[in-house]
C-alpha cells in the first residue's frame, strides 16, 4: 500500500479508509473524534454509521461480515498492514475530515451570507480548519523540570494590572487567556475601572481594545483624555491644546487605545469578527481585551431568550473565555451585581446578576463596593469573589481615586483608614506617571515616564507593597457610570 498523500477523496480511498479501520481498533478511537458518517460517499454512508455506533454501543469492532450484511455493503479485509500504514491512515483521515467539514462550511455559509450574518460564516469556516486528531500527549512532568519552569517564565502569559495592592492578591496579576470579571451595581464605576485598565496597560506598551456596548466611544475617549493627560475632566475642553499635546506626546511611546462601540445584543463572534478585521487592517497584536460589558451580549447562534439570565449568560462567558484563549490576550470585562447587593457590606456570588454561570467560568471576579460618595472622598474598594492563582477570595482591596482626573491609584502606607483624600492631593501621587512608577517589577526593570524619551517598559507587580485596609464605607450609589 502507498503512503502518499493523497487528493482525490473519492469513493474508492474512502472505502480504504473504513476498510483499515476495521482492522484496527486503536486506529478507531483516534479517528472516532472527527468522524462523521455523513462526510463520507453516500454509498458508503450506511457502512460508516453502523461501524461507528457498533463501536459506541459494544465497545468493540464489528467484523466484516456482520457490517457486510447490515448494510448491503462489500468491505473487504485490507491483509497484512504494517505501522506505517496506519500513520498514513491517521494523516489522511484528518485531511480528509477538514476537507469535507470546509465543504460543508462553504455551503452552509451560502445562506448566512445572502442574510448578511457575516460572524456565523467566520465560525464555520474557523472550526472546520481546527478539525485535528489529537496528536499532543499533554506535558511529562519529571522529564525536564528546569526546562518547563523556563519555558513558562518566558512565556510572558502574566500581565501586572498596575496596582501592586490588586497584583499581590493574584500572585503578579492577570494570565493571557483567562476570563476576569469586575462586578458592581449602578453606579459603581465598572466603566471608570475598565477605562484605568485599559490606560495602565496602554502606558505599559500593550496594544488595547476597549470594546463598550453601553457609553459612546466619544464619552470614554474624554473619559482617557482626563487619564492620561491628568487634566480634570470638566476642563478638557477649556485647556484642549494642552490636551492635544500631552496625548500625542505620550501616545508615541505607548501601546494602542482602540476605542469601539457595538450596540448592546452582540454575540462574542460579532466581537471575534471586528478583532480580527482590527488586526489585519492595523497590523497589530491585541494584547488586552476590555468589554464593557458581559451582560449587554449574546450567546453565539443560540435562540436563546435575555430573560433566561442564567442560560445566556453561562454561554456568553463560556464562549468569552473561549475567546481570551484563542487570541492569548487579557481580557477584562464587567457585570452587574442585581439590587439586593446595594445595601450590602460582604458581597458573594448570589448578588451577581445572572448567578454562579459567570463565576463558574471566570477565572477572576472582584466585586466593586465603591459608590459616588466613596470616590468624592478619594476611595476605591473592591472585594475578591473569586480567583485560581491564590487563597485571597473574601479580602478586601483598597486603592485611591482622583475625582479630578478619574485615575486609580494605591493607596500609601501611610493613609489613615478614615481619612482617604483625593489621590491627587497626596504627596507622591500628584501625577499618573508618578503613581506608576512606585510600582516596580520583581526583575527590577520600572515604568519610565512616556514624555522623558525612554521607551515604556511592562508594568510587573510589586509584591512587597501596600498594607491593606479591611474598612468600608456603607454608602449607596444611583448615579450613572
Amino acid at each position: 500500500m502507498s503512503t502518499r498523500q493523497n487528493t482525490d477523496y473519492g469513493y474508492d480511498i474512502q472505502k480504504v479508509y473504513l476498510e483499515m479501520m476495521m482492522t484496527d481498533a486503536e486506529s478507531f478511537v483516534r479517528c472516532q473524534a472527527v468522524f462523521d458518517p455523513e462526510a463520507f460517499d453516500r454509498r458508503l454512508t450506511d457502512p460508516a454509521k453502523f461501524l461507528n455506533d457498533y463501536v459506541t454501543e459494544h465497545n468493540a469492532l464489528p467484523n466484516f461480515d456482520m457490517i457486510n450484511a447490515a448494510t448491503q455493503s462489500n468491505l473487504k479485509h485490507p491483509g497484512e498492514l504494517q505501522e506505517s500504514h496506519y500513520d498514513w491512515l491517521l494523516s489522511e483521515f484528518e485531511t480528509f475530515s477538514r476537507h469535507k467539514a470546509l465543504e460543508a462550511a462553504i455551503l452552509q455559509s451560502a445562506d448566512l451570507l445572502e442574510k448578511g450574518e457575516y460572524g456565523p460564516v467566520e465560525d464555520l469556516v474557523k472550526k472546520a480548519v481546527q478539525i485535528g486528531l489529537q496528536k499532543d500527549l499533554g506535558t511529562d512532568y519529571f522529564a525536564d523540570p528546569r526546562g518547563r519552569l523556563e519555558s513558562i517564565k518566558s512565556s510572558n502569559g502574566q500581565v501586572s494590572t498596575g496596582w501592586a495592592a490588586i497584583d499581590k492578591k493574584l500572585f503578579g496579576g492577570f494570565n493571557r487567556g483567562e476570563l476576569n470579571i469586575f462586578a458592581g451595581g449602578s453606579g459603581a464605576g465598572k466603566s471608570l475601572f475598565l477605562a484605568n485598565l485599559g490606560v495602565n496597560w496602554a502606558l505599559a506598551g500593550l496594544n488595547v481594545l476597549y470594546v463598550t456596548l453601553e457609553l459612546s466611544e466619544s464619552l470614554v475617549s474624554m473619559r482617557v483624555d482626563s487619564m492620561i493627560a491628568e487634566i480634570p475632566s470638566r476642563e478638557v475642553f477649556k485647556q484642549i491644546d494642552d490636551v492635544e499635546m500631552k496625548v500625542k506626546m505620550i501616545g508615541k511611546k505607548s501601546g494602542a487605545f482602540q476605542v469601539k462601540y457595538m450596540p448592546s445584543g452582540k454575540t462574542p463572534n460579532d466581537v471575534r469578527s471586528y478583532i480580527k478585521e482590527y488586526e489585519i487592517k492595523t497590523g497589530k497584536k491585541v494584547d488586552v481585551l476590555l468589554l464593557d460589558y458581559l451582560d449587554l451580549l449574546m450567546p453565539n447562534g443560540a435562540k436563546i431568550s435575555a430573560e433566561n439570565l442564567y442560560i445566556k449568560d453561562k454561554y456568553v462567558s463560556e464562549e468569552l473565555r473561549n475567546l481570551a484563549m484563542e487570541l492569548n490576550c487579557v481580557f477584562v470585562t464587567a457585570a452587574q451585581l442585581n439590587r439586593g447587593a446595594v445595601e450590602e457590606i460582604e458581597f458573594d456570588h448570589s448578588h451577581i446578576s445572572g448567578g454562579l454561570s459567570k463565576i463558574q467560568t471566570a477565572d477572576n471576579v472582584f466585586g466593586i463596593f465603591t459608590s459616588r460618595a466613596m470616590r468624592e472622598r478619594g476611595r476605591y474598594q473592591l472585594q475578591l469573589m473569586k480567583t485560581r492563582n491564590s487563597g485571597g477570595v473574601g479580602q478586601k482591596i483598597d486603592l485611591a481615586f482622583d475625582l479630578d482626573t478619574l485615575r486609580i491609584f494605591d493607596c500609601d502606607e501611610e493613609d489613615d483608614e478614615n481619612n482617604y483624600q483625593s489621590a491627587g492631593q497626596k504627596s507622591g501621587s500628584s501625577t499618573i506617571m508618578d503613581s506608576l512608577k512606585r510600582s516596580n517589577t520583581t526583575s527590577g526593570a520600572s515604568v519610565v515616564d512616556p514624555g522623558a524619551g525612554a521607551p515604556v517598559a511592562k508594568i510587573t507587580a510589586d509584591t512587597d507593597s501596600t498594607r491593606l485596609r479591611n474598612f468600608i464605607n456603607n454608602l449607596p450609589g444611583d448615579e450613572d457610570e
